[in-house]
C-alpha cells in the first residue's frame, strides 16, 4: 500500500511539473491552433465570395479555397508544436518514409487524387454541366480531389472515382441533354404537314432550347412508315418529365390533324399452283 501511494504521488508530481513548466506553452499552442482555424475559415469563405462575385469557375474556386485553408492550418500546426521546442524535421522525415511505404498500398486513392487535380486544372467540365462518362450520366454536383459527384433527375447521387474519368471519352452537353427520337407516319399522310405540326408543338414548351433550335425532318423511309426524326435539347434535371409531356402533346396534335401513325404491316400473297398428279 505505501508503494502504491508513492507511485501515485510521483505521477501527481510529474503532472504538476508538466503544467508548471509547460502551461504557457500549452495555452499558447491551443491559442495558435484556435486562431489558425478561425483565420483559415475566414480566408476560405472570403475567397469563395470573391470568386463568386467575379463569376469564377466554381470547381476551381472550391479547390483554391480548400488549398489555402489547408496551408493556413498547416502553418498554425507547425507554430503550435514549435511552442514546445519540437522541431518538425524529424516528423517530415518520418512522414516521408511512411508515405513511401504506404504508396504501394494506396495506389488507387493516389491515382484518384492525381486525376482529380488534372480535372480541376484542365476543366473538361464544371459544376452544373451534364456529362456522360463510364456508362453513367448526370449533372455535375461537385468535383473533389478523389471523386466527381453527379446527380440524376431522380436526385440520386452518383460518385465516380476520378481515375475512371481521366483518359475516358466524356460527353459534355453543359446544362442540357439532347432528345433523339424517330416517329413514323403513314405513307398516305403529308410529311411536310406532320413536320410543321411537330415544330409548332415543340415551340409551346418554354423549357426546350431555342439555341440550338430543334431539328425535325424525314430521317428514313421504313417498310410501313415515313420515319420523321426529332432532335431537341431540354434541361437535364427535367429530362423525362418534359419528354413525356412532349410525346403526349405530339400524339394528340397529329391525331387531331388526321396524321396516321401506322403499326408495322406485311402484305402476304398466296400463290396457287395447279399440278397434275399422275397415279
Amino acid at each position: 500500500m505505501p508503494d502504491e501511494i508513492k507511485t501515485i504521488q510521483k505521477l501527481i508530481n510529474i503532472v504538476i511539473d508538466f503544467f508548471v513548466n509547460y502551461s504557457f506553452q500549452v495555452v499558447g499552442a491551443i491559442l495558435v491552433l484556435f486562431i489558425g482555424v478561425l483565420v483559415a475559415r475566414a480566408v476560405s469563405s472570403s475567397l469563395l465570395k470573391f470568386f463568386g462575385k467575379k463569376e469564377f469557375d466554381v470547381t476551381l474556386s472550391k479547390f483554391i479555397a480548400a488549398a489555402v485553408k489547408g496551408i493556413i492550418l498547416g502553418f498554425a500546426f507547425i507554430v503550435a508544436i514549435g511552442k514546445f521546442g519540437i522541431t518538425i524535421a524529424p516528423f517530415i522525415a518520418a512522414l516521408a518514409a511512411m508515405a513511401f511505404g504506404a504508396s504501394f498500398a494506396i495506389q488507387g486513392p493516389l491515382a484518384n487524387y492525381g486525376a482529380g487535380l488534372v480535372i480541376i486544372l484542365t476543366r473538361p467540365f464544371v459544376v452544373g454541366n451534364t456529362i456522360k462518362v463510364s456508362n453513367v450520366s448526370g449533372v455535375v454536383d461537385e468535383v473533389k480531389l478523389g471523386s466527381t459527384i453527379l446527380t440524376d433527375e431522380d436526385g440520386v447521387k452518383i460518385t465516380i472515382p476520378n481515375k475512371h474519368i481521366v483518359g475516358e471519352i466524356i460527353h459534355n452537353s453543359e446544362e442540357r441533354k439532347i432528345v433523339e427520337q424517330m416517329l413514323g407516319i403513314s405513307y398516305d399522310s403529308d410529311p411536310e404537314k406532320a413536320i410543321q405540326i411537330i415544330k409548332e408543338v415543340l415551340e409551346t414548351f418554354q423549357e426546350i432550347s431555342k439555341e440550338p433550335p430543334p431539328q425535325i425532318g424525314i430521317q428514313e423511309f421504313g417498310d410501313s412508315s415515313i420515319n420523321i426524326g426529332l432532335r431537341y435539347w431540354i434541361p437535364t434535371n427535367k429530362y423525362f418529365k418534359i419528354l413525356y409531356q412532349v410525346n403526349l402533346s405530339v400524339y394528340k396534335h397529329l391525331k387531331a390533324k388526321n396524321i396516321e401513325i401506322p403499326f408495322p404491316q406485311r402484305d402476304v400473297h398466296i400463290v396457287s399452283r395447279s399440278q397434275d398428279v399422275s397415279l
